[in-house]
């Protein structure tokens, strides 16, 4: 048993990292073609609209809210399903297991939110994006300590996993709380209706697929026409998922069986096009002034000093009080070094961006310093782990 959870580990790590490659280059994608003559194309195809409708109702969106409200669903249901999981069978499935990841994230998420509203605190506008540099992308931090292979400690992995499950978690509330507009209360009612009856189906342990994604499509229409954003569906379903499967065995559960099919879909073209569709800054408007302004220093630094700092200073306090231990085989510097990575905030931090935002000058100055703070963290990160792990051994000796 013991055996199959490291293997399906190894597995989870081994998508995850190679999915952070292919995101990379889908952000680089987008900032040639944001750059260069494909800049009239690249936003002709994000503006454009493609419209779903039946007997004269129906959705009318353009093709990058498309991405944003419908595609990232999923993103959000796997997402949804990963915490699940890690909170039923996971590494937070007990307080021992969660209280370093939990206490970690927690000051990964006040930290950088302080940091931003230190330098933009005067702008009642700007100070609405608090929340942008609190997450970490688990896919691009992953593929960093990928690039190390087995000179990292595997404990080192489960900790940065953990607490990017935690951010998202702690992301999904903060969106849910701070950054809905203004309600509908006859479609808030179906969407309850909906998750009354999942709710039922869940302790059921029903494991009939078709009727899940039938109300969680249905859940999903409710909650974007409620004014509550459209992607915590796919959270909300991710939790209705069946955990056991018949005869109440785990292995063959609806859950496992979603998780492991969505993640290649997330991992190697949902999360990829949307690094396209939002990662494409025009450089041609950009100065030395661009790098200073509020909005972009906040986020900036909120996710390079601000996530390194907050959850090394809250696992070291933990630590220190005895309440719990460093990552088994790892040392105080490597920690620190993957602190750093925990700043790549890419995926969940341009989201944030796009609600706390309406004006193109705003969310080009979130788009740049989401981009500067994650690359900073990566390279910064990159380095200090590359020079306190234990040196690889010649190829020789491997053989």
């Amino acid at each position: 048993m013991v055996d199959q959870a490291m293997k399906a580990m190894r597995h989870f790590l081994k998508m995850e990292s190679a999915g952070g490659i292919i995101l990379m280059f889908a952000a680089i994608l987008a900032m040639i073609c944001a750059n260069s003559g494909l800049a009239e194309y690249y936003n002709s195809f994000l503006h454009s609209h493609f419209a779903i409708t039946f007997d004269g109702v129906g959705l009318d969106k353009s093709i990058g809210h498309w991405i944003n409200d419908g595609l990232m669903v999923i993103f959000f249901l796997l997402v949804g399903l990963e915490i699940k999981r890690e909170v039923l069978e996971g590494e937070l499935s007990s307080i021992n297991q969660a209280l370093l990841p939990a206490f970690a994230a927690a000051g990964g998420v006040v930290v950088p939110a302080l940091i931003y509203l230190y330098f933009n605190n005067g702008d009642p506008v700007a100070a609405h994006g608090w929340a942008i540099p609190a997450a970490t992308d688990i896919a691009f931090a992953l593929g960093v300590l990928a690039l190390f292979g087995k000179r990292v400690p595997i404990s080192l992995k489960i900790f940065l996993t953990a607490v990017a499950v935690i951010d998202d978690l702690a992301a999904i509330i903060i969106i849910a709380l701070f950054y809905t507009s203004n309600l509908s209360i006859q479609a808030l009612l179906v969407g309850l209706l909906c998750v009354v009856i999942l709710f039922f189906l869940n302790r059921k342990g029903s494991q009939r697929a078709s009727l899940f994604i039938l109300l969680g499509f249905i859940l999903w229409v409710a909650v974007l026409k409620s004014g509550v954003h459209a992607t915590l569906a796919g959270v909300v379903l991710g939790f209705m998922i069946p955990h056991k499967g018949g005869g109440s065995h785990v292995e063959h559960s609806m859950l496992r069986h979603w998780e492991h099919g969505l993640h290649k879909w997330v991992a190697f073209a949902i999360l990829p096009l949307f690094a396209f569709a939002n990662a494409g800054i025009d450089f041609s408007g950009i100065s030395l002034e661009s790098l200073s302004e509020p909005i972009t220093l906040g986020i900036a630094l909120g996710l390079f000093a601000g996530k390194q700092i907050g959850i090394f200073a809250s696992a070291w306090i933990l630590i220190k009080l005895g309440f719990t231990r460093l990552p088994a085989g790892s040392t105080w510097k490597q920690f620190y070094g993957v602190c750093m990575l925990c700043g790549i905030g890419f995926t969940m931090s341009l989201f944030i961006g796009i609600l706390a935002f309406e004006t193109n000058e705003q969310e080009m100055e979130t788009r740049l310093g989401v981009i500067l703070g994650s690359l900073l963290s990566g390279v910064v990160g990159y380095i200090f782990m590359h020079l306190f792990l234990p040196k690889a051994k010649p190829i020789e000796q491997q053989i």
